[in-house]
């Protein structure tokens, strides 16, 4: 069995419709949207990015709200270990960490809330490969341009039938629903920056069904990476459905022949670090867009610098939705 690792990024989306899956775009249309954000919570998102009402536009612009946020968690954690009668934050303060993960959340939600999905010529040979090799399929992304045609191809189902397993069970996340016993050989869908669909029950992390999901719920999620590059690691750390499946990634790249990075431009150091120290053993593939600027060359260097590694296959395409040459040898 040829099992791979199959790593997406933002570009599958952008492939499809480059407007919808902007960031940018995304983080606009939440912001400028009267009845998902209330203004009291752009206020002090706003002035924690330096007042005069600015917006956030991009992951970098993010770098305060996390540092703010991690204070006033700390604060707080503080005063409940303490049994504080008093509390060290103001209002403002308490609700800071509110405002800001219930923004993230709704942007999130916008990018997984699209109506079409991909189109049948690249999404059947992709599924027709996992089922036949059981590889690992993780996402950066918080669509569910994958995780929908998965589900609606009866890729993810019952522990004894199924193609591949994210740990999300009736009764929430469990780690141990992850583990294969009973000579189980499926393989692992990985939400790497988490998704949308994710919340909090009663302490344990949970799923939503699709359709459950509502782009005027109040709730955030601590199972959602979008942040500064530098704080990755951090939010990664601070979720238990995150943290596992980072750690699960790690054992899908040692039993994978290959992996293929698709769409992924090279931006998550924390991403970069796991790839490039199983770089040395095995091949890389990436598959991107040719409309970088820079010639096939300069994108080979490009990721044989990032990765580290000269065991490298790079396939520069108009259209990534193009490739289907999963099976590649």
């Amino acid at each position: 069995m040829s099992r791979k690792t199959l790593v997406f990024g933002n570009g599958l989306g952008m492939a499809l419709n480059p407007h919808h899956f902007s960031l940018t775009n995304a983080m606009a249309d939440v912001w400028n949207d009267n009845f998902a954000i209330s203004d009291i919570h752009k206020e002090l998102i706003s002035q924690c990015l330096g007042g005069n009402g600015i917006i956030p536009q991009s992951e970098d612009q993010l770098d305060p709200l996390h540092m703010v946020i991690s204070a006033c968690k700390t604060l707080n954690s503080v005063k409940m270990s303490q049994r504080m009668n008093v509390h060290w934050l103001s209002q403002e303060g308490q609700e800071f960490p509110v405002a800001v993960g219930n923004y993230i959340h709704k942007v999130a939600t916008r990018l997984h809330q699209y109506d079409h999905g991909l189109p049948v010529t690249f999404l059947a040979p992709l599924i027709e490969f996992i089922r036949g090799t059981r590889s690992h399929v993780a996402t950066l992304n918080y669509d569910k341009l994958l995780y929908g045609a998965f589900l609606d191809a009866n890729l993810m189902r019952g522990y004894f039938d199924t193609v591949l397993v994210d740990g999300m069970v009736r009764n929430g996340f469990s780690a141990d629903s992850m583990v294969r016993r009973y000579r189980n050989n499926y393989g692992y869908y990985l939400h790497l920056h988490g998704s949308p669909l994710f919340y909090d029950r009663h302490g344990l992390p949970c799923k939503r069904e699709r359709h459950e999901l509502n782009p005027f719920s109040p709730e955030g999620s601590d199972h959602i990476v979008l942040t500064h590059v530098r704080h990755k690691r951090s939010v990664i750390g601070a979720s238990a459905v995150l943290s596992t499946y980072w750690n699960y990634l790690n054992f899908c790249l040692n039993e994978s022949e290959e992996i293929i990075l698709f769409g992924y431009s090279g931006g998550d150091d924390h991403l970069n670090d796991v790839v490039t120290a199983h770089a040395q053993s095995k091949p890389i593939v990436v598959v991107e867009w040719n409309g970088l600027g820079q010639t096939q060359q300069e994108r080979w260097w490009y990721w044989s610098q990032k990765l580290n590694t000269q065991n490298l296959r790079h396939y520069y395409l108009d259209s990534i939705l193009d490739f289907v040459n999963w099976d590649y040898r």
